[in-house]
């Protein structure tokens, strides 16, 4: 187990960016190419910065270099001479001075670029706008967010795989694209839009006013109002240039009162907002990861004609807007970006695709979240259940006395950081008694224990002093609960811990062991996925039945015994019923939500069999610990600590 000496001179944070392979030849990626603008856009040295290839003499190929501004330092490094914790993770990666800390994933990795980049340089207010209003753009994971999903996977693998295989795109155009453009066409709402929508609302009638007039003195005659008068004002474009140039005061901000009659008018009755970029009317993060991927579609499309443009105008036009963004011109040209003006813009008008049917995936995608109605209780279904012979069945606890020291344990093991009440911190200490007890009876000297949805580290740092002969990884896409649990480990002076920020499907690495307390809704399906895949033992506790849905990866019911019985909706209403197991409720109705717990969680074991694994679903003792009480442990047919050999996991 290698040990960092506390006197040794800290190394500035390096940026991982993966250097891909296309014809033989190395390649950057669009992650690597988003990363690279942002870097150039924001003018950050923070880092230093790593193209990572597969391949070896990658060094003498000079057909990526063109792409990588030449401010930056960059250095070539194989895929084998990897940082363990980054060698786990998907790219980009950062990895923090301590070689503990992990950030990984694209959203994850650009949004510390620009808290880099502020700290670095306070005065940069363009660079900090960039997350958006309450700085939450690209934060949530693409489990739930269409942006960080749209983002981070469906816009830059449809440009990839285009690249790869280009199609004829006048027959076929990416979905991805096509949504993008949909969404670019619905209306914008913003904080306080109401007086952007009133000015708006005036501009559109002195325009009114002004054109009846010219065309009576051209004509003498009345005529009938053009019907595209939203466009005339530009009114949306004149309000996100003011704000990019707010700090210069290059562009003076607009204080005329509307009049008496605009401001009587009903807010519903004001006109609607336009796209100026993709999330609304300011130039935020997520055009900056856009930007890239649709350049390079665009320039791949050059030589057809330019009615497969027309196809796509509001892309087109957002497409013209971001170029004249302050900085982003020259983030380009750094890049090897040629911007430039699309044909179909040059040769007439845009005409609108026509409405197509959403592809098999993106149907897929509508139908998870399209709200599930239901009617009546669980009882129709837990009979239809019972009926073909399926009921909840608990195993007996192995230990249910079994507890960890907790007096003699040091005050940063013991969960009662924070605002946490003494009643509660009991509770999590018995909840972690469940999870420890049977991790500590499963790992061997050597094994790497991942706690996936960490949060602030209760279960991983108890596993880390507990088994000292143990890797152990905390993975949580939070960062504010991860850096509590890395202060935590400090305190502690552990040496076989690792972070990583990402959302959990981020981590690639070997493990043998993965644990999970409370992993909400479909979270626990996806801890169980990931364990299934390393052939991994698991120890995960459910939480937020409510919560599981279809998504991309997954659907339910899982097991083929329940896709028999159940229908996705009767499979809903038993998700919707376990959680009804607040200690509030009648004993009666506990009674259901529990028995709903131990058949949600009875498909997933019997899926998980499915791989070869034994899997028991238990009661956490005492009962009264948790609502969410229940415990699935799955052993792969090869034994405790199936998975493939880890490595040591601390800072090297």
């Amino acid at each position: 187990m290698t040990q960092t000496d506390p006197h040794e001179e800290q190394q500035p944070e390096c940026l991982y960016l993966e250097l891909s392979s296309q014809n033989e030849q190395p390649s950057v990626s669009l992650h690597t190419s988003i990363s690279l603008f942002l870097l150039s856009y924001c003018e950050c040295t923070s880092f230093k910065v790593f193209l990572v290839s597969a391949k070896p003499d990658t060094q003498s190929a000079q057909s990526w270099k063109s792409q990588v501004p030449k401010s930056l330092a960059v250095s070539m490094v194989h895929v084998k001479d990897l940082p363990v914790l980054v060698r786990g993770c998907r790219l980009p990666a950062v990895l923090d001075e301590t070689g503990r800390y992990c950030r990984a994933g694209l959203a994850v990795v650009l949004r510390h670029i620009i808290d880099r980049t502020c700290e670095a340089d306070p005065r940069r207010k363009d660079v900090a706008s960039l997350l958006g209003f309450k700085k939450t753009c690209l934060k949530a994971c693409a489990e739930v967010s269409q942006w960080t999903r749209l983002c981070e996977l469906s816009i830059p693998s449809a440009v990839e795989a285009h690249l790869r295989q280009p199609t004829n795109p006048s027959l076929h155009l990416p979905s991805a694209l096509l949504n993008l453009e949909k969404t670019l066409g619905e209306p914008v709402k913003v904080h306080n839009d109401d007086k952007i929508r009133r000015q708006k609302l005036q501009q559109q009638k002195k325009n009114q006013k002004k054109i009846s007039q010219d065309l009576q003195e051209d004509q003498g005659t009345d005529i009938t109002q053009p019907q595209d008068l939203q466009s005339v004002d530009g009114l949306e474009l004149r309000a996100a240039l003011a704000k990019l140039y707010v700090d210069s005061g290059a562009v003076p901000s607009t204080t005329t009162r509307e009049s008496s009659d605009i401001r009587k008018v009903k807010t519903t009755e004001l006109p609607q907002l336009e796209h100026v970029f993709a999330e609304g009317l300011y130039f935020t993060l997520t055009d900056v990861v856009l930007l890239p991927c649709i350049h390079q579609y665009l320039s791949s499309l050059q030589s057809h004609n330019a009615s497969t443009l027309s196809q796509l105008p509001l892309l087109l036009r957002w497409y013209l807007q971001v170029q004249e963004v302050p900085g982003v011109p020259r983030a380009a040209q750094a890049c090897g970006m040629a911007l430039s003006t699309p044909k179909a813009l040059t040769t007439g008008p845009p005409t609108i695709a026509k409405a197509q049917q959403p592809s098999q995936a993106n149907q897929e995608s509508l139908e998870t979240t399209k709200e599930v109605h239901f009617v009546g209780g669980p009882r129709p279904t837990m009979t239809k259940l019972k009926e073909s012979g399926i009921e909840a069945v608990f195993s007996p606890h192995p230990c249910p006395s079994w507890t960890l020291p907790w007096d003699s344990l040091p005050e940063a093991v013991n969960p009662t950081e924070g605002k946490m009440s003494d009643v509660r911190a009991a509770r999590k200490r018995q909840q972690l008694n469940n999870l420890v007890a049977m991790v500590t009876e499963l790992a061997r000297p050597g094994d790497t224990v991942v706690d996936f949805c960490s949060g602030g580290g209760h279960v991983g740092i108890v596993l880390a002093h507990t088994l000292p002969d143990c890797q152990v990884i905390l993975i949580e896409n939070k960062e504010e609960s991860l850096v509590r649990g890395k202060v935590r480990s400090a305190e502690l002076g552990l040496t076989n811990i690792g972070f990583i920020q990402a959302n959990l499907d981020y981590f690639t690495g070997p493990f043998h062991i993965g644990v999970a307390l409370h992993a909400c809704g479909v979270a626990t399906d996806m801890v169980v996925e990931q364990c299934i895949q390393a052939g991994a033992t698991f120890v995960v506790s459910p939480c937020c039945y409510g919560f599981v849905q279809n998504t991309l990866k997954f659907t339910f019911p899982r097991s083929k015994r329940f896709l028999e019985t159940l229908s996705y909706k009767e499979h809903m209403i038993l998700c919707r019923f376990a959680d009804q197991t607040a200690v509030q409720l009648p004993s009666e109705r506990r009674l259901i939500g529990k028995q709903c717990m131990g058949l949600v969680d009875l498909d997933r074991s019997w899926a998980a069999e499915t791989h070869g694994y034994s899997v028991k679903v238990m009661t956490m003792e005492p009962d009264s610990c948790s609502p969410k009480n229940n415990m699935l442990v799955g052993v792969a047919g090869g034994g405790a600590g199936g998975g493939a050999g880890g490595d040591n996991y601390a800072a090297q």
